[in-house]
């Protein structure tokens, strides 16, 4: 009998323990069928190792199968918004049931977005509403707390610093520093000026003193200078009343002390008496500056011509030391009446000076010469202080008081 070869099947489910033998009751049909094929078919790949990748493969492509018909019958029928009223030929072919009468529905359209949508985001209705601050016309009266500083008074009402300088000069004297707690300050409404008239004034001179126009006085509501008719005249301030002047402004009262050399020390007499007779002589500066003091912070108010501050308070406790910031020879020790206290002032011979107020104590006199890095007194808070620190200053050969920042190394 001749033996049946063995299949690629059965080779594979042979085991090195077990032998099949083909008899004539196991010879495989000339036919196989369909589903016997398939069934093969997968066993093979199962033998294969390939069975669950078979299987994911053929949930994807289900998957995606069953999303494209999703597309397609919503994109033809759904999407469309319309509804065909005429039945189709295959429809009438066939046998209808007893007509009934229904009534007439009319679908909407379905219409895509406007374009104006489709291209951009809309904008959202807000739930809250934002109230813009009133106008205020009249001039607040403020009382100065512990703590309170010049910027933070002018931030707290939306004013520049030198709005509440130039508003209340018979306080602060244009001296920032002069700030104390319990005082009454002239909070104005605007930033500007505040002017009490005078005997003589028009309204011509103090508009072009303030730098404004006419107009900006007398349109100012809070003045109350406006014709009260059409065609009468406005009205002319009256002697020592208050106008506020929108937009003003004027130049600072200089509280710094002014430039004095060594040849002439007589612009020093009305500084206070510890002005210096004569110079002659003396060290010279580096023009290098080191930092004046031991700490390198500052406490107060920064270098801002803005508010008439040209210095920087720099941070220091009572009594430490105060170095010169170079050599020099000293042409000012002693008390200033201006608010300064017992300062220094040291001219550096080569156009450069420099000045240390609110001293405690003063160590370098009069027409003392002095090498950089020297102590020339001890911190204090004399003068209009309200703590112990130094304000230092220089000022170039041109006389203008210069940022400190751009010249001192710490």
């Amino acid at each position: 009998m001749t033996e049946d070869p063995e299949s690629p099947l059965q080779s594979a489910s042979t085991t090195p323990h077990t032998e099949v033998k083909s008899t004539p009751s196991q010879t495989r049909p000339q036919t196989t069928p369909t589903g016997n094929r398939w069934s093969e078919f997968w066993e093979r790949v199962l033998r294969m190792g390939l069975g669950e990748i078979a299987l994911r493969v053929g949930t994807a492509l289900a998957s995606i199968v069953f999303i494209l018909l999703v597309i397609w019958v919503m994109s033809n029928f759904y999407l469309k918004g319309e509804v065909s009223e005429a039945p189709s030929s295959a429809a009438l072919a066939q046998s209808l049931p007893t007509a009934t009468s229904t009534p007439d529905i009319t679908l909407p359209v379905y219409k895509t977005a406007p374009a104006s949508y489709t291209a951009g985001i809309p904008r959202l209705a807000m739930l809250h509403t934002t109230l813009l601050d009133k106008s205020r016309w009249e001039v607040l009266i403020y009382e100065v707390k512990a703590g309170d500083t010049l910027f933070g008074i002018a931030e707290k009402f939306r004013l520049k610093p030198q709005t509440l300088l130039w508003g209340n000069y018979a306080t602060l004297a244009d001296d920032p520093h002069r700030l104390r707690p319990g005082q009454k300050l002239n909070i104005l409404p605007v930033d500007g000026t505040y002017y009490q008239w005078k005997a003589g004034d028009t309204l011509t001179g103090v508009a072009r003193f303030f730098g404004v126009k006419v107009e900006d006085i007398l349109n100012w509501p809070g003045n109350k200078l406006t014709a009260p008719n059409p065609g009468e005249q406005p009205k002319t301030p009256e002697v020592n009343s208050w106008v506020v002047v929108p937009g003003g402004k004027r130049e600072f009262a200089s509280w710094s002390a002014p430039r004095i050399t060594r040849t002439d020390t007589s612009s020093a007499k009305v500084l206070g008496p510890g002005s210096c007779g004569s110079v002659t002589g003396g060290a010279m500066g580096t023009g290098s500056f080191k930092w004046p003091a031991p700490m390198k912070t500052i406490s107060g108010y920064d270098y801002t011509p803005a508010t008439n501050h040209w210095g920087i308070d720099i941070a220091c406790r009572m009594n430490d030391p105060i170095y010169a910031a170079d050599s020099g020879v000293v042409v000012y020790a002693g008390w200033n009446t201006w608010g300064y206290g017992n300062i220094v002032i040291i001219d550096h011979g080569n156009g450069w000076q420099s000045l240390y107020a609110h001293l405690n104590t003063v160590f370098a006199g009069c027409s003392a010469s002095v090498a950089q890095g020297v102590t020339i007194g001890a911190c204090g808070s004399t003068g209009n202080s309200s703590g112990a620190h130094l304000h230092f200053e220089l000022m170039s050969g041109s006389g203008y008081r210069v940022n400190p920042w751009d010249f001192l190394h710490k």
